[in-house]
């Protein structure tokens, strides 16, 4: 069964309940919170969770600097959103460790940035060492994955597109909401991360509603094809890509090909004009809710919360 860890100023807690208790550990990183799952273990048999979840302040359960790898176009509703058909190729990029943020802190929106566009995904913490040409098996995860958070890669749509830069537009302070929990697999809750269910709304209102079972490269072999070139240590996140229901779609087939024919300035210039018809982009004041849990419970990793302001 996974154990739910929960990170404040004071420590590092698990969460039983709607009450925690503080974990007696000396781990400040969340790789050596990792390396001591003896003390988490022992805090969750001691029947001591006095304190009421409600009332404790959470950080994100991703320490950094680590490394933050994400897959791009993982699932197969996002990959329709996008325009793409056939077979699509496993891509990854990277993140600044600088984005991530705690699972209520605001989502701040650079004074360049017009089109703000939120992507829920599953992130993948890594539990050992991931060294080039490792091949995971899919019954070996457990040997390298630890456990898992809920992330929000951010995106700054214009900053994507304009330049094709997913590490500026993916990059910037508070782009990786992640948390509250980290959620600490068990070997057997392994067999149960097809039955996740990720769930985005803004203002309450439905965005992104899908399970794992959507995705073209699962965790394992994702594992694989990145460690052909990048090397991961305990504590580094992976992302694992977003299903349908972004902000961002692409145009209609007829409108692409005529957009093709025209100069890049007037291209996006055409675009962005009808992007700013397009509701679904994140203004100033929204608030943003993210879920990812089994239907049974087995997993769950909370509720992020996270209010979109803009820089002063």
């Amino acid at each position: 069964m996974s154990t739910n860890v929960l990170r404040t100023a004071d420590g590092w807690w698990v969460v039983l309940g709607d009450r925690a208790v503080l974990v007696d550990t000396k781990a400040v990183t969340t790789a050596e919170l990792i390396t001591d799952r003896a003390a988490v273990r022992e805090a969750a048999l001691s029947g001591k969770a006095t304190t009421p979840v409600a009332d404790l302040v959470a950080l994100t359960p991703v320490t950094t600097p680590c490394r933050v790898v994400a897959q791009m176009v993982n699932y197969r509703s996002h990959a329709r959103d996008s325009g793409f058909s056939g077979d699509i190729p496993p891509a990854f990029f990277r993140k600044a460790s600088g984005s991530v943020s705690g699972p209520r802190d605001s989502i701040v929106r650079p004074a360049n940035v017009r089109f703000l566009d939120y992507e829920i995904e599953l992130g993948l913490v890594m539990g050992a060492p991931l060294p080039v040409g490792t091949v995971v098996e899919e019954g070996h995860l457990s040997s390298y994955v630890a456990g898992l958070v809920i992330t929000n890669d951010v995106s700054a749509r214009d900053v994507q597109l304009t330049k094709t830069q997913f590490y500026e537009s993916k990059s910037y302070p508070t782009f990786t909401p992640t948390g509250p929990y980290l959620a600490l697999l068990d070997p057997e809750d392994f067999a149960h991360l097809l039955d996740l269910r990720l769930r985005l709304s803004v203002n309450g209102a439905s965005r992104q509603d899908s399970t794992l079972g959507d995705m073209i490269v699962r965790p394992a072999q994702a594992l694989t094809l990145l460690a052909r070139f990048q090397t991961l240590d305990a504590g580094d996140l992976l992302l694992t890509g977003t299903p349908g229901g972004t902000a961002l779609k692409a145009p209609p087939k007829p409108v692409e090909k005529i957009g093709a024919l025209l100069p890049p300035a007037v291209k996006w210039k055409a675009f962005f004009k009808s992007q700013a018809r397009n509701p679904k982009y994140l203004r100033t004041g929204d608030v943003i809710t993210a879920t990812i849990a089994t239907p049974d419970g087995r997993i769950d990793l909370g509720e992020q919360h996270t209010p979109v302001t803009h820089a002063q």
